[in-house]
């Protein structure tokens, strides 16, 4: 038979199971984000009683309570998840006079429920709960911002919500960040442009506004490991789009890619593999000294996806350079491409054949 929660667990603003139980000076217990947003809201009396509380109530974390919910939820495992009233956890968000703590609390709670559920994500962006998320990635508060960074990526991974959150603003407050938030910042907002970029339109919307491809850039070159990693898939994943090669190009982003794909960043020749698709791409590349030395070393070291675009990206110069051709056969490339013929990945094999029909109709060996 299902077991019945005691109705002391639940909280009675919200009828929800407590996840943090306060105890009023009234006496009456509530759940701490629930309590918060009602005071927030102006009111100084009990929900309960209706009797006037002080200006600024001492809300005492009731411990016995929280105890006895958690080893409930011990001995139930089914009740552990309560979900909070989303409207309230809104509401503290947009609200001018909900604390910072408030609002953290309310992401945490937020955050959390819609990581794995999109039933929830939904939910929440029908109850218009962007402009709220947005202003508090807005926030001048390292904690808040990252926690509405996580809360604003899990709200961008239902693509029924990608082209509303561009529409609410989101780029110019992800491009923000990029330029001026903390480490963890930074390499979330990158991930969302990464997630925003899924659905087609949105690459052509991001590459438009005028710092989102030159903030990724300037993360390249002044990022620690994670947000450089972050930057890049970014700039792979707008750069699918034709326009946005050329305005990563224009940013300077292919030396810089040369550049960190030598120190070990391989998420650079996916990037690479795209720029060399264009003119501009190909022409900036050749400028740099050593770039066909660090394609071979991919070949040579690179997994199997970096092996892939590292072959295509040496074949797109091969092909308009003879002088590149002579360069990867020097750096040891005819060796390389022998062994790779016996790989295992289609792909790999054609790639190979087709750099080596390259080398040969250039001359580069018999």
């Amino acid at each position: 038979m299902e077991t019945q929660l005691p109705d002391d667990f639940s909280c009675p603003i919200s009828l929800e199971i407590m996840s943090d139980p306060v105890i009023l000076p009234s006496g009456h217990t509530f759940d701490r984000v629930s309590i918060q947003w009602w005071l927030d809201s102006g009111h100084r009396t009990c929900p309960i009683t209706k009797l006037p509380l002080p200006e600024h109530p001492c809300l005492i974390p009731n411990h016995a309570l929280r105890s006895l919910i958690s080893n409930y939820t011990l001995v139930s495992p089914s009740k552990l998840q309560p979900c909070p009233q989303p409207q309230i956890l809104i509401s503290s968000l947009t609200s001018q006079s909900s604390h910072v703590g408030t609002k953290l609390n309310s992401l945490t709670h937020l955050v959390r429920f819609t990581k794995h559920d999109s039933g929830f994500r939904r939910k929440l962006t029908e109850l218009g709960a962007a402009p709220g998320v947005l202003k508090c990635v807005g926030s001048d508060d390292p904690s808040l911002q990252e926690k509405a960074l996580s809360l604003l990526l899990n709200l961008s991974l239902d693509d029924d919500n990608k082209v509303g959150l561009v529409a609410e603003g989101a780029i110019n407050r992800v491009i923000k960040v990029l330029r001026f938030g903390s480490p963890d910042c930074r390499a979330i907002a990158a991930t969302i442009i990464t997630s925003l970029a899924v659905v087609e339109v949105n690459k052509a919307t991001i590459g438009a506004y005028p710092d989102a491809i030159q903030a990724l850039v300037w993360l390249l070159i002044s990022g620690k490991g994670r947000e450089k990693k972050e930057a890049a898939t970014a700039l792979y994943a707008i750069c699918s789009f034709a326009d946005n090669r050329r305005r990563a190009i224009d940013c300077g982003a292919v030396p810089i890619l040369i550049s960190l794909l030598d120190s070990g960043l391989e998420r650079a020749i996916e990037v690479l593999g795209l720029l060399v698709k264009c003119k501009e791409g190909r022409e900036e590349m050749m400028k740099v000294n050593g770039c066909v030395k660090v394609l071979v070393s991919v070949l040579r070291n690179g997994s199997s996806r970096g092996v892939q675009y590292g072959l295509f990206t040496l074949n797109c110069l091969c092909t308009c350079c003879e002088r590149l051709c002579f360069e990867a056969i020097n750096e040891g490339v005819v060796e390389i491409c022998m062994g790779l013929m016996e790989e295992e990945n289609e792909k790999i094999r054609r790639y190979t054949s087709s750099l080596v029909q390259t080398l040969r109709e250039n001359h580069a060996f018999g």
